[in-house]
């Protein structure tokens, strides 16, 4: 379908899998044209042709961790569209698990900084000026409950989700003259493919008897989350980092 004129504009990055995936089938259901960023093009290209039922619907292919190729999905996104509203930078991996910090690989901690943190800072390096072009909007990026406490054994995460947190905070303060929020989403435990693949059985198991709310997240919920923020929040929230943990961190 065609996009409509002054309709508005999101581009959601790891669109193809997850929350991400979630996320660009609530903006697609909230009227938005999506642009569905991924490195995964099969995954996208089959996000694509289901939203295009919905609504406007682009997959761009985008490496988070390629500077360049994230300039030219978000470039694409505007020639494609006219302008560029609102973005969800949801592109994330978990990296290693169950090793202390000691006994960590250098490896790890490079591919998961460069996805996790510096991904999320060159999509925001692209985003901005094409969204204060527009004059404003906002953006969420998607961090953790471990960016804002400890989780144990997966220390190139946990460094990860806190930078994303500071950048947040900081491109909010920046930017908020200009018309343009910028807040963090930080789910708990979200069940999700990735989630799946990561964890065991007898780990899952844990996870449900410590929630407070007694089962995991569904991606729909951040995905909610992340609509809101960018489509119905108060115009003076920005520069937030929101737990949504089913009351662990209580």
């Amino acid at each position: 379908m065609p996009p409509e004129q002054h309709q508005k504009v999101v581009f959601v990055t790891g669109a193809g899998s997850g929350i991400g995936r979630a996320a660009a089938t609530a903006f697609a259901r909230r009227g938005y044209a999506v642009a569905l960023a991924d490195v995964d093009e099969e995954a996208g290209a089959k996000v694509e042709a289901e939203l295009s039922a919905i609504g406007s619907a682009t997959f761009v292919p985008c490496d988070v961790t390629d500077d360049a190729g994230v300039g030219e999905a978000v470039a694409r996104t505007v020639a494609t569209y006219g302008r560029l509203d609102a973005a969800f930078n949801s592109a994330g991996i978990d990296g290693e698990h169950g090793n202390l910090t000691a006994d960590s690989t250098m490896e790890n901690w490079n591919r998961v900084l460069a996805v996790d943190l510096t991904g999320t800072f060159s999509c925001l390096r692209h985003q901005i000026p094409a969204i204060l072009e527009g004059g404003g909007g906002a953006i969420v990026n998607c961090a953790s409950v471990a960016g804002l406490r400890a989780a144990a054994t997966v220390s190139a995460y946990t460094a990860a989700k806190h930078g994303v947190v500071g950048l947040t905070r900081v491109a909010a303060r920046e930017y908020a003259g200009q018309g343009l929020r910028i807040n963090a989403i930080c789910p708990g435990t979200v069940d999700t493919p990735m989630f799946r693949e990561s964890m065991s059985p007898e780990i899952i198991e844990n996870l449900l008897a410590a929630a407070p709310i007694g089962r995991l997240a569904e991606a729909s919920e951040i995905a909610d989350i992340a609509v809101w923020l960018c489509d119905e929040a108060p115009g003076f929230l920005t520069g937030q980092a929101i737990s949504v943990d089913g009351g662990m961190g209580a």
